[in-house]
């Protein structure tokens, strides 16, 4: 039996937000996307042409609060040909959280509170 992942979700509050977010800070774009019949959720999933894997996306009508996701102790993590250009501009969006010099990466935060880690090409485990 073999099993291979294709997408990991997160809840938003703002989908046009996040979607601005992710394509500007991750280039990831909307593949496709699903509306509940009666306009209850939306789900987009984005992703790139780097990799199969995509991060899903929802929007709850009946949740216009911001998501509570404890500790921000799990993340998702990107490899980035351009390690030092990536860093330039999220240092100019503003959306880094944590930087471990020691290891060589660090970790932008999206609107919603979610951790990202970026690892130069080479780097990580």
């Amino acid at each position: 039996m073999k099993f291979k992942m294709v997408h990991e979700n997160y809840n938003v509050k703002d989908l046009d937000v996040s979607l601005a977010f992710y394509e500007k800070a991750l280039g990831l774009t909307e593949k496709r996307r699903k509306v509940a019949d009666d306009d209850s959720f939306i789900i987009v999933y984005i992703g790139n042409e780097n990799a199969d894997f995509e991060l899903e996306l929802t929007w709850l009508r009946d949740h216009p609060q911001a998501y509570d996701i404890g500790e921000s102790e799990f993340h998702l993590a990107f490899h980035t040909d351009d390690f030092e250009g990536a860093h330039k501009l999220h240092e100019e969006m503003g959306c880094i959280c944590f930087e471990n010099h020691a290891m060589g990466i660090y970790f932008i935060i999206d609107p919603d509170g979610y951790w990202l880690e970026i690892i130069p090409e080479n780097g990580g485990i």
